[in-house]
């Protein structure tokens, strides 16, 4: 299943869109917005797979929507407007409807998105091999719950067990996927969902308090937006 918003400064579009969205199986349209300024308190609430966007809107045109948005969804640009189409795929938008669209276009733009969301979620490991020693030890990514360095070496903090690995913490981040990992600190990294409470200097891991870095407090916003997902 797809989430997805419609952003169009004409209702009737909009319309549009909600009877073609209605009309295929695997998306949900949660909401639509006349003004794309409110849809962005939604978009950073709200985790959204697709975003159906006009081009061509009276305060603000959907390719500058697009650059102010920190997280951006997979994008079908909506225009009545053919000359926008270079700029559209310039921008890595998923597919282009050109204004009126059929159903059937409608749904080739869906089928598009379902197969690249499944792609993408289909080539995310969910493990790596950690070098201890002379082996390599398979971890996976949801029985780590932090990660701190210790000179020469990475500490992982498992669920059952404490894992040494000669690597600095710039190899280990790199070899994490940064949706479930961040850096809060020169020293440690940690599992966003084990989180289990945080403060304006620190987060709670498994009962232990780990400290959050000064030059790292803007990552806090980043881990409660990626919690609320």
């Amino acid at each position: 299943m797809l989430t997805a918003i419609a952003i169009d400064d004409e209702p009737r579009a909009l319309e549009v869109v909600e009877m073609h969205a209605s009309r295929v199986p695997f998306l949900d349209l949660k909401a639509t917005f006349t003004d794309a300024f409110e849809a962005i308190p939604y978009l950073q609430q709200n985790k959204i797979d697709l975003l159906f966007l006009d081009i061509k809107m009276p305060d603000i045109s959907g390719i500058e929507f697009i650059h102010i948005l920190q997280k951006v969804p997979m994008v079908v640009f909506t225009t009545a407007y053919s000359e926008y189409a270079v700029k559209g795929f310039d921008l890595d938008a998923i597919d282009y409807l050109l204004k009126p669209f059929s159903l059937a276009r409608f749904t080739k733009a869906c089928n598009k998105a379902l197969e690249i969301s499944q792609l993408t979620k289909e080539s995310t490991p969910e493990f790596v091999f950690l070098k201890t020693g002379y082996e390599e030890e398979k971890v996976f990514f949801d029985d780590i719950l932090y990660i701190e360095a210790e000179g020469n070496y990475m500490s992982f903090i498992l669920k059952n067990k404490k894992l040494l690995s000669r690597q600095n913490i710039s190899e280990t981040l790199n070899s994490l996927p940064p949706s479930q990992f961040v850096r809060i600190h020169r020293s440690y990294i940690v599992a966003i969902n084990k989180i289990q409470k945080i403060t304006r200097q620190a987060v709670w891991i498994a009962g232990n308090e780990i400290s959050v870095g000064a030059s790292y407090e803007d990552k806090l916003v980043e881990i409660r937006e990626k919690l609320k997902s």
